[in-house]
């Protein structure tokens, strides 16, 4: 059980923040995020912007920003294949860590930020080391996102309250990387994130992973916005989105590597964890039925499982290793 942080009587220095966004075939997107970073107030010290092979003019638009965010700002990493949001946040949290970077603050590239949101997350940096801020929805709605676990089943809680007290923070121990802001206290104690998630699960694993080492909140700001419209099932405060084939077999599958990271740390419990991804299938089925009106994608979901099982078996897998402390580049 992590004990509350000591408040730090170190205040927040915006230059020590870095921005890290990840970003595939949506440049007119990710030009809307750099739009928005160019109007923030305060600026973070670094932008890096990983992306993940793309083959529109992602490259193009990047420079186009380079001026205007100051260039010693802005560093561009292209990879060479396409390795998911998960190798993307992984290369991009490296490059961050490298710099020297104090906080790093993870984004997709369908967000843009609310202007003073840097400082509003700075405003809880000097007592908090994992921090989830709040977003509006496409629509101007306030999103709900699900920031507790059931830890033994490895599930979101869906019926966590959503309301603040006067406190302005919630204790959390998921994590979500359209918006994490941690220290790099917390990065170098637990590692990078773990690219062979390739997507899903990566980000929910890596702040239950922090909370573990630091008080995790999600407060009550507001300080991004979704600007890519996604089908979904409104259920009042909750909702379902729309997901795809690729999704489907990666939630199933990655349910593995979660459980090789529990078995690592202890708190592996077969009965409960199977419990848990019996019911993950079962909202995949919903989620198929209910927001995208088929029947059609199940095999992805069996797929999943079967190659789970061989990732279960690997007597070479080892979590992600902690990482040396870095000087500032």
């Amino acid at each position: 059980m992590v004990s509350p942080t000591t408040p730090s009587t170190e205040a927040f220095d915006p230059a020590t923040a870095t921005i890290a966004i990840v970003t595939y075939n949506r440049s007119s997107l990710l030009a809307r995020l750099l739009e928005s970073i160019e109007h923030m107030d305060p600026k973070p010290g670094h932008i890096v912007i990983v992306d993940n092979a793309s083959v529109d003019d992602t490259g193009e638009v990047v420079e186009s920003y380079r001026e205007r965010l100051a260039p010693s700002a802005l560093v561009y990493r292209r990879l060479d294949t396409n390795t998911g949001g998960s190798g993307g946040f992984s290369e991009g949290m490296r490059i961050a860590y490298e710099l020297g970077s104090t906080w790093i603050w993870l984004m997709d590239d369908d967000v843009e930020v609310i202007p003073d949101g840097l400082a509003k997350m700075g405003k809880w940096a000097p007592r908090f080391k994992s921090i989830q801020g709040r977003r509006y929805d496409y629509d101007g709605s306030e999103f709900y996102w699900q920031y507790r676990i059931a830890e033994r089943m490895g599930i979101p809680i869906p019926f966590a309250p959503a309301g603040f007290d006067e406190s302005g923070y919630k204790p959390m121990n998921s994590g979500c990387f359209e918006g994490m802001f941690i220290h790099r206290d917390i990065v170098r104690e637990i590692g990078l994130p773990d690219p062979r998630f390739f997507i899903y699960w990566d980000d929910q694993l890596y702040g239950w992973l922090a909370s573990r080492k630091t008080q995790s909140v999600i407060v009550n700001e507001f300080v991004l916005r979704r600007t890519r419209e996604i089908k979904q099932w409104d259920m009042g405060i909750r909702h379902l989105n729309a997901s795809s084939n690729a999704y489907r077999y990666y939630i199933m599958r990655n349910r593995a590597i979660i459980k090789r990271y529990y078995r690592a740390l202890g708190v592996y419990n077969p009965v409960l964890f199977g419990l848990g991804t019996f019911m993950t299938f079962c909202k995949e089925l919903i989620r198929l039925v209910f927001v995208e009106r088929t029947i059609r994608g199940t095999s992805n979901l069996f797929r999943g499982l079967r190659d789970g099982r061989e990732i279960s078996k690997d007597p070479s897998w080892k979590p992600m290793a902690p990482l040396t402390d870095q000087p500032a580049a």
